[in-house]
């Protein structure tokens, strides 16, 4: 079974613009820190030929949009909820489709680093796109503490900047809380619980089947890992709960 919600502007963002929100969205209910586990719902963990370099996609596959939902649910019974909502445009940063996914691979292994020298733990999910006026960009969603954010959106900067090698255009990167509200994981767990499935559809709507997720958008051309999870929430780990 499906249930219906409708996404506001001021729980959901893309770089790209409102242009998407507004519409209602199909939720599926479903019953060590790493950088990368494949997106498939079960299989080995990484490398083969699903997980080339060069390959190419035009969509997410039921398997993936599965394993992408399962693994938001598993952030939080390990304690890491994924309460951070984070769109990075790397078309307006000058970085090539061909190299979005390396790009992308080091923004997050910069920010699960700096995240530990701090003292924490992470987990995210994430999904390449390639469609409309905003080109290649990569959706996150990420477990960063409450007290790390202000500090977040300087080092945000910082690392696009280093990657691209050069300066930091505004948008971007666009990083919101889920639910518009640091903390909501805690102090109003059922509005989290709801915003984080709406966001996961969200970053689902380039999925190939047309009941994966009722929010469709083609999600375009893109070269290498279309999408993946942390380690610690993926397939494997949870298969060992």
């Amino acid at each position: 079974m499906y249930s219906m919600a409708r996404a506001s502007s001021a729980e959901l963002a893309d770089s790209g613009g409102s242009r998407a929100l507004g519409q209602l969205v199909e939720v599926q209910p479903l019953a060590g820190r790493g950088e990368v586990s494949n997106c498939a719902s079960g299989g080995k963990a990484r490398g083969g030929a699903h997980n080339r370099a060069d390959r190419e996609s035009v969509g997410i596959t039921y398997k993936q949009v599965a394993n992408l939902r399962e693994a938001s649910l598993m952030a939080e019974r390990i304690g890491l909820p994924l309460n951070r909502f984070i769109t990075i445009d790397w078309e307006l940063g000058g970085i090539p489709l061909a190299g979005m996914a390396k790009a992308t691979g080091r923004i997050t292994n910069l920010l699960t680093e700096w995240l530990r020298r701090q003292g924490y733990r992470t987990a995210w999910i994430r999904v390449h796109e390639n469609a409309g006026s905003v080109g290649g960009h990569c959706h996150m969603l990420v477990h960063v503490p409450p007290t790390c954010v202000a500090k977040l959106v300087a080092a945000q900067k910082r690392w696009l900047r280093s990657i691209t090698g050069g300066p930091y255009l505004r948008r971007a990167i666009k990083s919101v809380p889920i639910g518009g509200l640091l903390g909501l994981e805690t102090s109003n767990h059922a509005r989290y619980r709801a915003n984080l499935e709406r966001t996961v559809a969200y970053l689902c709507k380039g999925a190939l089947q047309p009941s994966a997720a009722g929010w469709r958008q083609p999600g375009g051309r893109v070269i290498g890992k279309r999408c993946g999870t942390s380690q610690n929430i993926g397939a494997k780990a949870r298969s060992m709960q």
